[in-house]
């Protein structure tokens, strides 16, 4: 059984498999789509590049989507003809990935597209799925436009920039001004009101990321799930909603270790922030 499986052959799933390949992330990766023939073309073609990238992850491709149950980590991408995986098709596999992870404790799910807040949300609510055991990368996709649009305002390096999104993309989205950081200054000293608001308003314009962007924050879950980074992302999170309070699932920074979300690190909001976030969770 690989240590990654990743379902889906197109644009988002062969970016995820060549930059977890390239870093020797993990050991071995399996690229599945019903397409055979793609899944196994793309998966020879990262494996061709070893030799020159200098990596040794074992590469392979498969048809059967069902043999992501029981992989240590799964990831959903999007299809060969570029659809993101979702829908009622999508409930059956992850049923049975979720159903054998009570059993031997393994297999963490992350969902790489765009719209896989609903896929989070369903697989929560219908499943029964741990709300810590899966969740979408989506928004720190979004979260690292909004980085490289506020260096180029503050005309410094995105490197420098730390911030983090919550809410639900595109319109629903906050940035906890108050939390972020330019060059180790408050960002609130190093940019004006008026160009945070606009820099607030280009943000539904920044939805939904390109492919390589929604591979690269895949990419950066799955190497904390290894521990193999200590970077925190903000991560489509289904709510805890066991106490009968109804909510959305919705943007959240989060911690990730071996099992999961190891913890989600709500930033302190101002009372507009707050209200702003809250009505993007109320349904």
């Amino acid at each position: 059984m690989p240590e990654v499986v990743i379902v889906g052959g197109g644009p988002i799933g062969g970016a995820l498999t060549f930059e977890l390949a390239r870093r020797d992330a993990v050991p071995s990766i399996a690229l599945v789509d019903p397409s055979r023939q793609v899944a196994a073309g793309k998966a020879l073609d990262i494996a061709q590049a070893g030799p020159i990238e200098g990596f040794s992850t074992r590469v392979a491709g498969h048809s059967d989507v069902f043999m992501a149950t029981g992989a240590r980590v799964v990831v959903f991408a999007d299809t060969a003809a570029g659809e993101e995986w979702g829908g009622d098709d999508v409930l059956a596999l992850l049923r049975r990935i979720v159903d054998v992870g009570h059993t031997s404790g393994l297999s963490v799910v992350v969902c790489a597209g765009a719209t896989h807040a609903t896929l989070v949300e369903r697989a929560v609510g219908e499943i029964g799925a741990s709300r810590l055991r899966v969740f979408g990368t989506a928004p720190e996709a979004l979260a690292a436009a909004v980085r490289a649009m506020t260096a180029l305002e503050a005309r410094r390096s995105p490197n420098e920039v730390a911030l983090t999104v919550l809410g639900l993309p595109p319109r629903q989205v906050v940035i906890p001004w108050a939390q972020a950081s330019i060059g180790g200054c408050a960002a609130t000293d190093a940019l004006d009101e008026p160009t945070r608001r606009r820099l607030a308003a280009r943000v539904p314009h920044l939805w939904p990321p390109g492919p390589l962007a929604l591979a690269a924050a895949a990419a950066q879950a799955v190497l904390g799930l290894y521990g193999l980074s200590r970077r925190g992302l903000s991560a489509f999170v289904a709510p805890d909603n066991r106490m009968g309070k109804k909510e959305r699932t919705t943007a959240v920074p989060v911690v990730l270790n071996s099992s999961g979300i190891a913890r989600i690190d709500a930033p302190p909001l101002s009372g507009l922030d707050r209200v702003a976030f809250e009505n993007a969770m109320r349904l």
